[in-house]
């Protein structure tokens, strides 16, 4: 293959490129010798200057620009500095800064990153997916773009929840760079404002059906896994997760993050926090604000939980009351439930309807209320403190992202329950002193 060759830039450019801790004998041997400033400088150094660099930086999305282009210069000292500041740089390579660098994609766009593949490829994805540089890939993230953390439809301005998933799995599970691959599906976008912006990336047509995306779907699981046999597929913020989820996780290695992955760390979160109180499961009534397919999937996971602890499937769906714009989901409210809410939806409230948060926390009286809203702080104070009425250790877990949109903060949360919640948010929030103690809080992310 020639120096030239697109496979054979990339490869230097990204993954072999001229670094500065090279040795001279190393940089004969790669052929960077000239190619870097001559002296050879440790780890440390090299450290020392992209910290000092990065704190230059005075807005989130400005340091997030920097890490970028720093992982495409020079990916090994990228991750290096990851694996040595993670609390610092967790934050700034995924939420909550990614939710603005999504929303400026077009804007910020620098240099490629990942595989875009569009409705106009379709019948020729295999050959497309074969451009992808690299050799081998062992795992890929995908969006279409459709449902972007709490923002909605961001079309191909989605490409940063890939891109930065990837990166927290090289620097939390060791997961090789060059093996995995963010990948976004350009299905067209229903967001009238991209389509009206000149910078927008994307195809400026409306998002296709339902039908035509999952053909599209059919066509591109069949061309990964005849590419890279055996590769790891995740699904990530598709508004409708669950046709996908059934027809191919038990065909491929695939799994969708916002169900699957969610639902494993709040559940997680939930035994945890079920153990700090001593309550059982048949005890726990959970207040589930807002009933998005994501919601709907993670309490499908706590229900297998509660039966694998005795429940009938029956008493555990029971559990749970899911609250949408409309207000409590119950059989008789009179409008057609999305099919993915019918599961929850009760049908003991006696034909009585229960329109706000409030009125709902009143009826239900719930051990657990989680936030998968988008809406911010509609966990206000009143809400907050009816929960630490009615729980020794209320357990209130705001999960959505990024943090602008989260329910409550862990400062409101902290202050309203006079700081006994049990928290957990979506995105990250800082430390909190609480009479004199200072107090942190969890994190319930899928990137776990």
């Amino acid at each position: 293959m020639s120096p030239s060759s697109p496979r054979s830039f990339h490869s230097q450019s990204k993954f072999s490129h001229p670094d500065t801790s090279h040795s001279i004998e190393a940089r004969k041997a790669l052929r960077t010798l000239g190619l870097a400033p001559p002296n050879v400088e440790s780890h440390a150094l090299q450290a020392q200057r992209c910290m000092k660099q990065l704190a230059s930086k005075t807005t989130p999305i400005e340091k997030y620009i920097y890490l970028s282009n720093l992982r495409n210069s020079n990916v090994n000292l990228f991750y290096r500095l990851v694996l040595d500041n993670f609390t610092t740089f967790a934050p700034l390579i995924y939420t909550p800064v990614v939710g603005e660098a999504c929303q400026k994609w077009s804007e910020i766009y620098r240099q490629p990153e990942g595989l875009y593949l569009s409705y106009k490829d379709k019948g020729s994805l295999i050959d497309i997916v074969r451009n992808w540089p690299q050799p081998k890939v062992e795992m890929t993230v995908v969006t279409d773009g459709s449902r972007i953390l709490g923002l909605g439809d961001l079309g191909v301005n989605g490409m940063g929840i890939p891109v930065g998933k990837l990166a927290l799995y090289t620097g939390c599970a060791g997961i090789r760079p060059d093996l995995t691959l963010p990948l976004t599906l350009d299905l067209g976008t229903n967001n009238e404002a991209l389509l009206k912006d000149p910078l927008y990336m994307g195809s400026r047509m409306k998002r296709v059906s339902e039908a035509e995306e999952a053909e599209f779907l059919d066509e591109l699981m069949v061309a990964l896994n005849e590419v890279w046999p055996g590769i790891v597929v995740q699904f990530e913020d598709f508004k409708n997760p669950f046709p996908a989820l059934e027809k191919y996780q038990n065909k491929y290695s695939m799994f969708n993050d916002d169900i699957q992955g969610t639902g494993a760390v709040i559940l997680a979160g939930i035994i945890s926090a079920m153990r700090k109180t001593g309550s059982a499961v048949k005890d726990q009534r959970a207040v589930f604000m807002g009933a998005g397919s994501a919601g709907v999937g993670v309490a499908k996971q706590i229900v297998e939980y509660f039966m694998k602890e005795g429940l009938t499937e029956d008493q555990a769906r029971k559990c749970f009351w899911f609250v949408d714009t409309k207000g409590l989901i119950t059989n008789d409210r009179g409008d057609k439930l999305a099919q993915h809410k019918v599961y929850f939806s009760r049908d003991d409230n006696e034909g009585k309807q229960f329109k706000t948060l409030s009125e709902i926390v009143d009826y239900v009286q719930p051990t657990i209320l989680m936030g998968l809203s988008t809406i911010r702080g509609i966990f206000d104070e009143s809400i907050l403190k009816k929960m630490a009425a009615m729980n020794k250790d209320p357990i209130i877990f705001p999960l959505s992202n990024p943090s602008d949109n989260a329910e409550c903060t862990y400062e409101e949360a902290m202050k309203a329950t006079d700081g006994r919640a049990i928290f957990a948010s979506g995105s990250p929030f800082p430390d909190y002193v609480h009479n004199g103690k200072t107090m942190y809080p969890s994190q319930g992310n899928n990137m776990y």
